[in-house]
This record gives C-alpha cells, structure tokens and sequence, in this order.
C-alpha cells in the first residue's frame, strides 16, 4: 500500500470536513427559523391591532 501524498486528505480528514459542514447548515437553518418566528411574531401583532381596529369601528356602528 502507498502512503498517501501530504496534500491528499485522509479519511478523518474528510469526515471532519463533513461534520463542519453539518454544523455549519445547522445553524444556518436555525437562524432562518429565529428571524421566521421573529416575522411571524411581527405580522401577528399588526394583525392584532387591525382587528382591534375593526372591532372599534364595528363598535361605533360604521362611518355614516
């Protein structure tokens, strides 16, 4: 069996090289997910404050 050549990675060599770029997608993906709860949490509030807005004109009997 020939030794293989400095520059030619071993096996733990790119296993390493895979668990690295695991964990880099990894929290990747977990970032994308914290800024999606951020923008749902967003878009529930204006929700909130339209239908509360609604509800007053709703309450006042509609603009005559």
């Amino acid at each position: 069996m020939t030794d293989p050549s400095p520059d030619t990675p071993t096996a733990v060599d790119r296993v390493d090289a895979a668990i690295a770029r695991i964990e880099t997608a990894i929290a990747a993906r977990a970032e994308r997910g914290a800024a999606l709860a951020r923008r749902h949490a967003a878009l529930k509030a204006r929700m909130a404050e339209a239908v509360a807005a609604l509800d007053d004109v709703i309450a006042r009997g509609g603009p005559r």
